[in-house]
């Protein structure tokens, strides 16, 4: 049986070590969502990354939650090399993209309520 794990480096798809533009992240999503749709199993390697924000990993990864169900994300992805605040920030968008594709209806409610009780200052 072929070995089907690839492996995906951020450093290498990013070309650097700030993995901080959602359009870096975007690229590291359809990279990700054509092993899954092959059902690949990916491992995501985060060696050499000095910088990560939520706006690249919910590229990344938040949007994966939108097309394939967690099952099947548990399953598929790996993470290596990453640092403990970074997995941290990780899970933290892991956790919003599962609420958010729930029902995007209402997160985006919650969003815009939110916003508009921010600017009465």
């Amino acid at each position: 049986m072929m070995r089907s794990e690839m492996m995906i480096s951020l450093f290498e798809v990013v070309g650097s070590p700030l993995c901080v533009a959602s359009g870096d992240g975007q690229k590291v999503y359809e990279r990700l969502a054509a092993a899954f749709g092959k059902d690949r199993k990916v491992a995501l390697s985060f060696h050499n990354v000095s910088t990560l924000t939520s706006a690249f990993l919910n590229a990344a990864i938040g949007q994966l939650y939108g097309r394939f169900s967690e099952e099947q994300i548990l399953t598929l992805l790996q993470v290596e090399d990453i640092q403990q605040d970074d997995l941290a920030l990780l899970k933290r968008v892991i956790e919003t993209a599962k609420q958010y594709f729930k029902d995007p209806e209402k997160f985006d409610q919650a969003v815009r309520d939110a916003m508009e009780d921010g600017d009465g200052e």
